[in-house]
C-alpha cells in the first residue's frame, strides 16, 4: 500500500491540565501508527490566542503532527477528531512534494539564518 505524506493541526482545549493535553497528543500518536502509519516529525505550539472564539474559547493548545499513512488512515483520523471533545478544530492537509522541501528547511532552521542575517544587514 503507498503512503502518502500528510500534516495534521490540531487544536486541543485549553482546559486541559498538563497530563491531559500529553494524553490526548499521545491517543493520536498511537493511532497513527497503529494504523500503518509513520510520525515524521511533531511540533507543539503550546497555548496560543485563536483568531476568533471557538466554543466560547479564545486560546487553545496547538499541536502538528507530520507523518506518513495510507490514504483510507485519515478517514480514521478524521472520525477519531469528531469523536474527541478535547479537540477544538483540527485540519488535515496531504504535502506535495513544494510543502515537503519547505518542511525540511524549517526543521533546519534556514528560515531563522536568513532573518536573523537580514536583522544584521539593516
Amino acid at each position: 500500500m503507498d503512503k502518502q505524506n500528510y500534516e495534521a493541526a490540531v487544536i486541543f482545549t485549553p482546559v486541559l491540565s498538563d497530563q491531559q493535553l500529553k494524553d490526548a497528543v499521545a491517543t493520536y500518536r498511537e493511532l497513527i501508527t497503529a494504523n500503518q502509519g509513520e510520525i515524521v516529525n511533531e511540533d507543539s505550539w503550546g497555548l496560543t490566542k485563536l483568531a476568533y472564539p471557538i466554543q466560547k474559547k479564545n486560546s487553545g493548545f496547538y499541536h502538528i503532527y507530520e507523518f506518513k499513512a495510507p490514504t483510507d488512515m485519515v478517514k480514521t483520523l478524521d472520525i477519531a477528531y469528531r469523536r474527541d471533545e478535547r479537540v477544538m478544530r483540527f485540519l488535515t492537509l496531504r504535502l506535495d512534494k513544494h510543502a515537503l522541501v519547505y518542511n525540511e528547511r524549517r526543521k533546519n532552521g534556514e528560515f531563522k539564518k536568513k532573518a536573523k542575517k537580514e536583522k544584521e544587514a539593516v
